[in-house]
């Protein structure tokens, strides 16, 4: 197989269930890329992080007469399992931290050029997952040499434990239907936040994305500024 000698577990399993629902071939080099997998002319990318580096792809791809489905597995729960050294399991919790659909406004902020593309689709898988990791007696780094500071444990992989939904964005309505309703039609970081905070279905770290919520949206030209007022910025929707 190409390109999978690095390839996580949480990855391989999303990339089986599309390959399968499409009857695609995975693992498929084209036009100087190489593909998780293609399916005539649908070209579909897993990508667990950092979805700005798929854009010169996406572009690419959409400019040589593909359609593109960019699947992005979001970790809305985690358990960490962790082993020792002789490989026996010390500990299995549940991670604090919990995330929700606004936490994709992270990762577009470097793909925003391409979401509205009618060649172009994202689906949102969140997902619960388990993390293991292996636990050392001393500090160490990680192989790619990442850490600041050296700690006491490594990420070994991720494995998926449930599919929770899935959210396909391709249209404009798609995104601004994630704007609080009880907030419009003109209104600001600040409203969009206390909104999120009253929403008891989703964690606290949902209304600590309002600010990014609105650059994105702002750079994919849906929103039109109408005023400044207490030094907060007001919109509507365009």
């Amino acid at each position: 197989m190409i390109n999978t000698y690095n390839e996580s577990s949480l990855h391989k399993t999303i990339k089986t269930l599309y390959a399968q629902e499409v009857n695609g071939t995975t693992e498929v080099a084209l036009n100087g890329h190489i593909y998780d997998i293609v399916a005539g002319k649908q070209i579909i990318e897993i990508q667990t992080g950092n979805l700005a580096k798929l854009l010169p792809k996406v572009l690419d791809s959409i400019e040589k007469g593909y359609k593109v489905k960019v699947v992005f597995p979001l970790v809305i729960n985690k358990w960490i399992e962790s082993t020792n050294e002789a490989n026996n399991k010390v500990s299995l919790r549940r991670s604090p931290k919990k995330q929700s659909i606004y936490n994709i406004f992270d990762e577009l902020t470097g793909l925003y050029p391409v979401l509205l593309n009618k060649k172009f689709k994202l689906d949102v898988v969140c997902i619960n997952i388990l993390e293991k990791r292996s636990i050392f007696e001393e500090p160490v780094q990680t192989l790619n040499k990442s850490r600041r500071f050296k700690k006491n444990w490594i990420k070994t992989g991720k494995e998926l434990k449930e599919i929770i939904s899935t959210q396909t964005f391709s249209k404009k309505e798609d995104y601004l239907n994630l704007i609080p309703k009880d907030v419009l039609p003109e209104f600001c970081a600040k409203s969009i936040s206390q909104s999120l905070k009253k929403n008891k279905e989703l964690p606290s770290s949902a209304a600590q994305k309002s600010h990014i919520m609105i650059w994105v949206l702002k750079h994919m030209d849906l929103l039109k500024e109408t005023q400044i007022k207490n030094r907060s910025h007001y919109y509507t929707i365009k």
